[in-house]
């Protein structure tokens, strides 16, 4: 019996729909961004420029902070630079299944590429089917994703000069609750659990670092960590007994 695989069209809306749980968690983030940047001091096409050509929440929001407190341009770019380092991550693993692409399909996909697409790329990619065209589902998620993004940076740049203390809605922890839901269920095996909790405490305990090196170094800890668990598990030195439904 053979199955027909999804069109271009069921892929691409494919995208968009897995995406849209993510998206909800996006809304307020992209609101207050807007909303801080213009009460930063940020002129309203400054704030919607970085929306539409840097497209990286948290370095948007780290970015326009140090510019309203007149930090030098280098500092600017090598502090977004270490922040937005986890993209080359998600590109690394992304990688086996988008080479076969053309430049004209890598380029917009890695610049719309965030955490929130990855997250359900990746699991489509790793999805045992041979469909032609899961680069469709890869754009409609992308796609989605920019989109709100830009809609919400300009409600809240509209709102910003009413709104003198945008950061004290508290709506920005809609992000923490979207990372979550992001990660959890990712966490298929015992390594990624191990990678996962490394990464988070690593990440607390050098928080104080400057320039958001905490980040960065939570992240390669944490990545150390994940691949040391499964080199012990797949020689043999470490047995973890494995959970219903898991696959070595």
């Amino acid at each position: 019996m053979t199955t027909t695989s999804p069109t271009r069209r069921e892929e691409f809306l494919g995208g968009m729909k897995a995406t849209i749980p993510l998206v909800l968690g996006a809304i307020p983030f992209g609101i207050i961004f807007g909303a801080v940047g213009v009460t930063s001091g940020v002129s309203p096409a400054g704030v919607m420029g970085m929306s539409l050509f840097v497209f990286a929440g948290s370095a948007q929001f780290i970015g326009v902070g140090m510019v309203a407190s007149g930090v030098g341009i280098g500092i600017i770019v090598l502090t977004t630079f270490i922040v937005n380092l986890r993209h080359g991550l998600y590109s690394a693993s992304l990688s086996p299944y988008v080479r076969h692409l053309s430049q004209k399909w890598l380029l917009p996909l890695g610049f719309w590429l965030t955490d929130e697409s990855y997250a359900v790329v990746i699991r489509r990619y790793q999805q045992a089917d041979d469909a032609p065209n899961k680069h469709w589902f890869f754009l409609g998620s992308t796609v989605l994703m920019y989109c709100n993004w830009q809609l919400c940076t300009l409600i809240g740049i509209l709102a910003g000069q009413r709104i003198p203390d945008a950061r004290g809605w508290g709506l920005d922890f809609a992000m923490l609750v979207t990372f979550i839901g992001i990660v959890v269920p990712i966490i298929v095996n015992r390594p990624l659990l191990l990678c996962a909790l490394v990464a988070g405490g690593s990440a607390v305990v050098f928080n104080g670092l400057p320039n958001q090196m905490g980040l960065m170094v939570g992240s390669l800890l944490g990545i150390v960590a994940g691949y040391i668990a499964e080199s012990l598990s797949d020689t043999g030195q470490v047995s973890f007994p494995q959970a219903e439904g898991e696959t070595s």
